[in-house]
Formats: structure tokens, C-alpha cells, sequence
């Protein structure tokens, strides 16, 4: 009797493990940690985190700031496709808008729990307080956010299984690509508006020395250009190595590329500028500032994270015609840059709080610490996981990585020949 039934069910079918299947395991455990941690973090309070009023903006800042940095692909390669014609670009442009996209919801959700209190994140939209550089940062993601959802729908429009459903929908959506000018204008003007004003934020903190300067706003603002050039084609040759559903255009990436070298120039002058200008005379907190960067305990993140790793090579690979043209240097290049604008943040935000400078008289300035809090780990890696995980589901399901696809001026991407060629 057994052995009839167990001939009629058949032999149980062998679930293989794939690559695909270990990674979104790998991803679901980070996600399934920070949220545990993050509801320890809305249920008890801050207190559970090493976040004190002395260094009120750590782990989770940081990772706001780098995110949105790293996101500033999406209006600047925009502006050049959709404003100044350079049409070519506009596949690089279609990754770019979903990576902003990725990058400034990662921000809300690291602000999410930095915040303290959830519950009224709603606040800065309905009272406003205009003179406030943190209403406007707010009120400038909100608005940005939402033209990063239109930009992005005509990606999402292409889920088979959504257009399947509802086609009309589908279409609708798809539709918007023909208002990309308008959208474009926008968030150039938005995303100009907050990469910026992160930077004054910083600038106008007079209470701490090593934060108060005018030129804050030009730095978060070029850190913010070459991260997120970076970020884009790094991320978009990195898909194409790792699965066939991402497809790209090699020469394009390459002129990208070079363009960003470039870039790399002026974003090295700035930065050295700015940090060795201020050894021409003493400034109470700026100058022991200056002392934590150049040699304390952030001098290595600053001279090898940020000046060699994070400028001087990439920019010498990028610059060099051989190694440019090479794809493993060229991705080693365009990592380097991303993670160096993640350390330039790290450091920016980090410094500013670690000298405390006592405005009573006779009183000398002192040094307090900052070491991330466990919960403060977990909960960030999920943040960071959430980004991998949407562009990872980006990548296979809507093709955010296809410069095969027709653009809107009947122009399509020959991949083998590397060119732009008109159908």
C-alpha cells in the first residue's frame, strides 16, 4: 500500500540554492535585525544608543548624509540629458533616477530613527518654520522625493507582472517619461537646493568651531557630484558582471568616466583648501579640529580613506587613458570615489562634535568620544540592506540596467559596437 503511494506521489523535487537565493537570505537576516533593533530603539528611546548631547548626530547621520550623496547622480546626469541634450547618456540617466530613488528613502529611513520621536515626522511639513536651514533640508526631501517617484515610474512601469494586470495603468505611468524635461528642472533645482543647504546646516553652527564656515555648502555639494556619478556606474558595471539581465554600454560608462576625473580636480583642490587653510592662524575648536583630522584618531580615514584612496588614485586612474579604458580599474576607480565621499561625511559630521569648546571663561576646550552603539550597527546595516535589496530586485525585475532599451527619441544602445545608433 505504501509503496503504491509513494510511486503515485513521486519522488519529492530537490529545491536547489542558487547565488540569487543566498544573497536575499543574506539581505532578509540584516533586514529581520534592524528591525528588531529598531523596535527597541521606538519602544525604549535613544537612550539605548551611545548618541549623547554632546554627540548628538553619529552612525545613522552619517549614513544619511553619505546616502544622500551618493543619490546625486539622479538630478546631475538628468540635467545633462534632459536639459543640455546629451541624449546619449539617457540610459545611465534611467539607473541614476532609480539610485536616488534607493538613496533618499534610505535617508528617511536612517532619519526615521534618528529623529526620537517617530510619531511627528510630520511636523516640518504642516508648521513652518522658514527660518530654519533644517525645515528647509526637510521640505526640499519631501519635494524631492516625490519627483524622484515620477522620474521613476516609467521603470516601474515595465514589471511584466504589474503591466500584465493593469496595462493601463502601466501606460499611464510610461507616459510621464514625456514630462522628464519638466521633472528634470525640478530636481535640479531641489537637489541643488539640499545637497547645499546639508552643507550650511554645518556651516552655520557657530557653537562648533570646526563646522562654522561659509564654504560647507560648496564641499557637500562637490562630494555630492562625484559620489553619485561614481555610485551609478560603479553600480551599473558591477550588475552587468553579476548577472546577464543587466546590460550596458561600455564606452558610455567610459566617457562618463572621464568626465568625472575631471571633477575629481576641483573636488581635491576644495577639500585640501579647505582642511590646510585653516593652519594659518589658531582658532579655539578649529584648530584642535584640524588636529583630530590630520593627525589624531580620524587621520587615517582623512589622509588615506578620503585624500589617497578616496582622490589621488582614482582620480590618477581615471585620468589615464589605459587604466580608464581597463573595466577592473575603472570599477576599482569608481568604488574608491563612492566609499572616499563616504568617509569625507563620516569625518565631517564626526569632528565637528568630538571638540568641545566651553564658553565660560578660563574653561579649556576638551575632547569627548563616539563609538556606534550595537543597536546603532544593526538597525544602519539594515538601512544599508534595504538599498542592496531594492536595487538588487531593480536590476532582475525592472531592468534599471539595460542601456539595450529605446529611448524616447527612437535611439537605441548597440551594446557589442558600443555606440548610439538611430532606428
Amino acid at each position: 500500500m505504501f509503496k503504491n503511494l509513494r510511486a503515485k506521489l513521486g519522488k519529492p523535487a530537490s529545491v536547489k540554492v542558487t547565488p540569487w537565493m543566498l544573497w536575499l537570505g543574506f539581505l532578509g537576516l540584516l533586514l529581520l535585525s534592524a528591525l528588531v533593533t529598531g523596535i527597541l530603539v521606538f519602544w525604549q528611546g535613544l537612550w539605548i544608543t551611545n548618541l549623547t548631547d554632546l554627540v548628538p548626530w553619529g552612525l545613522w547621520i552619517t549614513i544619511d548624509l553619505s546616502s544622500i550623496a551618493l543619490s546625486a547622480g539622479a538630478f546631475s546626469l538628468c540635467a545633462g540629458v534632459y536639459l543640455i541634450g546629451l541624449k546619449r547618456y539617457q540610459p545611465i540617466a534611467r539607473t541614476a533616477t532609480f539610485v536616488g530613488l534607493i538613496g533618499y528613502t534610505m535617508a528617511m529611513l536612517a532619519l526615521v530613527l534618528d529623529i526620537g520621536r517617530p510619531d511627528r515626522f510630520w511636523h516640518a511639513v504642516v508648521y513652518w518654520n522658514m527660518h530654519s536651514l533644517m525645515w528647509e533640508v526637510t521640505m526640499c526631501v519631501v519635494l524631492y522625493l516625490t519627483v524622484l517617484v515620477f522620474e521613476a515610474m516609467p521603470v516601474f512601469a515595465g514589471f511584466e507582472w504589474f503591466r500584465a494586470r493593469w496595462p493601463k495603468i502601466a501606460g499611464k505611468m510610461e507616459h510621464l517619461h514625456y514630462y522628464a524635461p519638466i521633472l528634470a528642472i525640478l530636481g535640479l533645482g531641489l537637489s541643488s537646493l539640499h545637497q547645499s543647504s546639508l552643507g550650511a546646516m554645518y556651516g552655520v553652527i557657530k557653537a562648533r568651531p570646526f563646522w562654522f564656515k561659509p564654504e560647507m555648502s560648496v564641499l557637500f555639494m562637490f562630494s555630492a557630484l562625484v559620489g553619485g556619478i561614481a555610485l551609478t556606474l560603479f553600480a551599473s558595471m558591477l550588475a552587468s558582471r553579476l548577472t546577464p539581465k543587466a546590460k550596458v554600454n561600455d564606452a558610455l560608462i567610459e566617457r562618463v568616466a572621464g568626465f568625472l576625473a575631471w571633477l575629481l580636480i576641483g573636488y581635491f583642490y576644495f577639500r585640501a583648501w579647505d582642511t590646510f587653510a585653516q593652519t594659518y592662524t589658531y582658532d579655539p575648536g578649529r584648530t584642535e579640529g584640524l588636529h583630530l583630522v590630520t593627525s589624531g584618531v580620524l587621520s587615517f580615514n582623512f589622509w588615506i580613506g578620503e585624500m589617497l584612496l578616496g582622490i589621488l588614485i582614482p582620480m590618477v586612474l581615471l585620468l589615464y587613458n589605459k587604466t580608464r579604458q581597463h573595466r577592473f580599474w575603472r570599477m576599482m576607480a569608481l568604488f574608491l570615489v563612492a566609499a572616499g565621499v563616504v568617509a569625507y561625511r563620516w569625518d565631517t559630521n564626526l569632528v565637528g562634535s568630538l571638540v568641545v569648546v566651553s564658553y565660560l571663561p578660563g574653561a579649556a576646550i576638551s575632547y569627548t568620544s563616539y563609538r556606534p552603539s550595537l543597536v546603532e550597527w544593526l538597525t544602519g546595516f539594515g538601512v544599508i540592506a534595504y538599498g542592496l535589496l531594492a536595487f538588487s530586485l531593480g536590476v532582475k525585475y525592472l531592468r534599471v540596467v539595460d542601456h539595450t532599451l529605446v529611448s524616447q527619441e527612437h535611439e537605441t544602445v548597440d551594446v557589442k559596437a558600443g555606440e548610439v545608433v538611430t532606428v
